[in-house]
């Protein structure tokens, strides 16, 4: 949360959505941060020029709102869609082993990121590898035996 939006409770959220009206769609949030995050009615939201604002349930001023800052919006894993075909949750890959076709061990995916042009997988292990996220060198994403086969040279 950014913090407050005028003077009767509302909120300014950061959305990491694909688009900031999709949070919209989710009557209830998880407000917090690790580890205590308490679960939180939406009032009202709607999408702004400046992104997303929301009035939240018990949140009536903006003195509350501001209590509200620098906290972040979760949505129970339960409530999320399924995923597409070849479509991947970014959760969902953090974690996962990473593997060249010729089978060397890159290590885990410590986290995602968009630049753009594509998503690229931070992978931690004897270095840091960044490796685009796209059909081209993504062969496989394994979630049962949670494993990602690339197509990347280790020297690279």
């Amino acid at each position: 949360m950014l913090g407050p939006f005028g003077i009767k409770g509302w909120v300014k959220v950061q959305t990491y959505t694909q688009t900031p009206a999709s949070l919209i769609a989710y009557s209830t949030w998880w407000i917090g941060t690790d580890p205590a995050w308490r679960e939180c009615r939406i009032e009202q939201a709607q999408v702004q020029t400046a992104g997303l604002v929301a009035k939240l349930a018990g949140c009536d001023d903006r003195d509350a709102a501001t209590l509200l800052r620098g906290q972040e919006v979760a949505i129970s894993r339960s409530a999320f869609p399924e995923a597409g075909a070849n479509e991947f949750y970014w959760g969902d890959l953090v974690g996962l082993k990473v593997v060249n076709v010729q089978g060397e061990d890159f290590g885990t995916v410590s986290e995602v990121f968009e630049t753009g042009a594509n998503d690229v997988l931070v992978v931690q292990g004897e270095r840091e590898r960044l490796i685009p996220f796209v059909d081209a060198i993504v062969q496989q994403v394994d979630l049962a035996n949670r494993v990602i086969r690339v197509d990347w040279g280790a020297d690279y």
